[in-house]
């Protein structure tokens, strides 16, 4: 899905109440949307065992 400008505006609109301040918080919002984009796109590619089960699991990971 293409995220516009204004549907971006829409939905900062309805979930917080607020309207982007510039040009620079604009352009981030749609900055935004290329990272939502991304993340879609890895969607079904990963599987439980890509991902540690738990926190401590995370950790030991992290140790290695």
């Amino acid at each position: 899905m293409a995220m516009t400008l204004d549907l971006i505006e829409a939905q900062i609109a309805a979930w917080s109440g607020i309207t982007a301040p510039n040009d620079a918080a604009k352009r981030m919002a749609l900055e935004l949307a290329g990272t939502i984009a991304a993340f879609e796109a890895l969607r079904g590619t990963l599987e439980f065992e890509d991902e540690p089960a738990s926190f401590t699991a995370a950790l030991q990971a992290a140790k290695a």
